[in-house]
């Protein structure tokens, strides 16, 4: 973990050369005179980020079972995203924070857990589809197969990451294995293991793998909301007054998605989601002025909407402290599952 957390350090920097290059290179006043063109309905960017979540959210509220109201986890997914993409957490923070967070409503910290992880192999699914979907568009579109052949490549060998991790949590074991693992380094006491179920981890992960109806509905609805943040580039470009077709903007997004998540290195994708962007915007006739002018706008959107989500986490966290919001555990608010007619408290089970 401290060698990747390195490693975004050192990709920080790099990133943020890269995209200072870029915007020099373009020119600044260029840029402010594209951006200021659109004005203040650039603004409208912001809340429309919450659609593409809420049906990324409903997928996960399928996942846990909708023990979870809709809302709630509407929320929480913004935090997610947040932590994830404007904090140096490798991409994996939010889903932690996830966790915690949704354990506010949800007693159970297996289930809770497995739903998230299970998320993220469908997220990896709908990331992949949506990226090929994208190559298709593009190599339709401008006929440019040596995009295909780079981006394709790329794309298979990173395949087996993904591949495996199903595998192994197919396989099951893998949890309770990590638990025995550490705590015989760590001893029965170690901070790590506190409220970890392994086995209980592992039997949710078997469940939920096995329904293969649910995990097709989850992907559905989160392949929507990818579908659906396309509309932003588009948007983005008719108010920049450079306008493409529908399928031109799913080319550029999801591709970029593609370079975004090949580069979780470098933190937020500083520089590389930002050169990503210009470059496929090329491809379909935007100016580099342009491109970088709409890279510009999404980054200001991703700050401002998470900026946003982590100062309502914050107030949140506030006020669940100081009791503004009442006794909201689940323990005692929430039924229990089946097999389980006595639900695990979360005395020393806190993720904090």
């Amino acid at each position: 973990m401290k060698g990747l957390q390195w490693l975004q350090w050192a990709g920080l920097p790099l990133g943020i050369a890269l995209l200072i290059g870029l915007v020099l290179h373009a020119g600044v006043g260029d840029l402010m005179q594209v951006i200021g063109q659109a004005g203040f309905a650039l603004l409208w960017l912001v809340p429309f980020h919450a659609l593409p979540l809420l049906l990324d959210a409903y997928a996960w509220h399928l996942l846990l079972g909708k023990r979870a109201s809709f809302v709630f986890l509407w929320w929480v997914a913004t935090v997610r995203e947040a932590v994830s993409r404007l904090l140096p957490v490798a991409g994996i923070g939010g889903e932690i924070v996830g966790i915690r967070l949704a354990r506010w409503r949800v007693a159970d910290a297996s289930g809770v857990s497995a739903s998230v992880i299970v998320e993220v192999m469908v997220t990896m699914a709908v990331q992949y589809a949506f990226s090929a979907l994208g190559l298709v568009l593009i190599v339709a579109s401008t006929h440019q197969a040596d995009v295909l052949r780079t981006v394709g490549v790329a794309l298979l060998l990173s395949l087996p990451l993904p591949v495996i991790a199903v595998v192994l949590v197919r396989r099951g074991g893998v949890f309770h294995a990590i638990e025995r693992w550490a705590g015989q380094l760590l001893g029965p006491s170690g901070s790590v293991l506190q409220g970890m179920d392994g086995r209980q981890l592992d039997a949710d992960l078997d469940a939920l793998m096995s329904r293969a109806g649910l995990l097709l509905r989850a992907f559905v609805w989160q392949l929507s909301g990818y579908l659906l943040g396309a509309v932003e580039t588009w948007w983005a470009l008719d108010l920049l007054g450079h306008p493409v077709s529908l399928a031109g903007a799913l080319a550029i997004e999801g591709l970029t998605q593609a370079v975004r998540h090949a580069a979780f290195f470098v933190p937020a994708g500083v520089g590389v989601q930002d050169a990503a962007v210009v470059l496929l915007a090329q491809m379909f006739g935007v100016d580099r002025e342009v491109g970088l002018s709409l890279a510009l706008v999404k980054r200001m959107r991703e700050i401002l909407f998470g900026c946003t989500a982590l100062l309502s986490w914050q107030v949140a966290e506030v006020g669940r402290r100081w009791g503004w919001f009442g006794d909201v555990t689940a323990a005692r608010r929430q039924p229990t599952r089946p097999g389980h007619p006595h639900p695990r408290s979360e005395d020393g089970a806190s993720l904090h």
